[in-house]
């Protein structure tokens, strides 16, 4: 059974409900009914429910087995969601009436499900670029303890059984911080340590990777990996993290005898944080054509509750696919 395999079966066991506000999309019309037909997850669809329910007629879905919610009907459940929309934003000037109108766009209104657990999780981002999701996830679910920022991990699958833990890697952050300091470089550390857990089923040993190796070069960004390790042992205290190091004592146990021969980490790392998102969107590149291995993701971590973000070029088994994981992650 391949990985992907693998997290659609944990997540049909779950049995979690995760709402897709873009309905608009016929890829999430089509990936919602394979959804409930496989039992990967419940789906809440918000929009009109006469319009969704013709479009997926007219696609050849049966759409009947998913709850259907319209973000501009007045209803208990809605006032339920405007009333604490206000109560987390009124702090920021936010007026009844000014979430009344914003609750009308899905994205805003599937976040406060999210929040106020008549859902599991959100996925969206086919139809919506990355800072239209993540600006309600921020505003309403925001970040979990400990972590005020929050980053995109990438499930690595190399051909190479020997790298990582049978060959699964977590690399972070890939997707979402242009510009990181210590502190949240050792926060994404620990979410993705928490990514390495949940989905991938990994027991994490977090390398912070850097141009340097355990000091062997002195430099104001070898610095910051050092500050940031020790800020993510702050955060957790039992977490297995070391560095900084170079990608290839982080990887390879030679290597590591070398270069950091009395760490617990070196040379068996399953979770890689890079130093900021050019090294890391550049490495989970090089890795995915190079060494042709699977990157499934980005996995948006750090967020109190899961939300996820897709590309807007994403394919229905794309969406099938984050849905599983964002199942996993509550």
């Amino acid at each position: 059974m391949g990985f992907l395999d693998e997290i659609k079966e944990r997540a049909t066991a779950l049995k979690r409900t995760i709402v897709l506000p873009e309905t608009e999309d016929s890829r999430i019309l089509e990936a919602a009914a394979k959804l409930v037909k496989d039992g990967i997850a419940e789906i809440v669809l918000l929009g009109d429910e006469e319009k969704i329910l013709a479009d997926g007629k007219e696609l050849g879905v049966a759409l009947e087995k998913c709850r259907v919610i319209n973000p501009v009907d007045e209803t208990d459940e809605k006032e339920d969601l405007i009333e604490l929309f206000v109560e987390l934003r009124k702090h920021k000037g936010l007026t009844r009436e000014d979430a009344k109108e914003m609750i009308k766009n899905p994205l805003y209104y599937g976040t406060l499900m999210v929040k106020a657990d008549q859902v599991d999780g959100m996925v969206a981002g086919a139809a919506n670029p990355t800072g239209d999701v993540l600006k309600p996830a921020l505003q309403i679910v925001k970040t979990a303890e400990g972590i005020n920022s929050v980053s995109g991990a990438f499930v690595m699958i190399v051909p190479d059984k020997s790298f990582g833990q049978d060959g699964k890697l977590i690399m972070a952050d890939c997707a979402v911080n242009p510009k990181v300091d210590a502190d949240t470089l050792g926060e994404i550390a620990v979410a993705s340590a928490e990514t390495a857990k949940k989905i991938a089923g990994l027991e994490p040993k977090v390398a912070m990777l850097s141009f340097s190796t355990m000091g062997s070069a002195k430099h104001k960004l070898v610095k910051k990996v050092q500050q940031a390790t020790k800020k993510a042992k702050e955060i957790d205290p039992d977490l297995l993290i070391d560095g900084e190091m170079q990608a290839d004592a982080a990887l390879v146990p030679s290597v590591a005898d070398r270069k950091a021969p009395e760490s617990k980490v070196a040379g068996q790392a399953n979770v890689l944080v890079f130093p900021g998102l050019e090294s890391g969107n550049i490495g989970y590149k090089l890795v995915q054509r190079l060494a042709k291995a699977e990157a499934i993701g980005p996995i948006i971590q750090g967020l109190d509750k899961p939300v996820n973000d897709l590309s807007r070029g994403c394919s229905v088994d794309d969406i099938i696919n984050l849905t599983a994981i964002t199942a996993l992650q509550v």
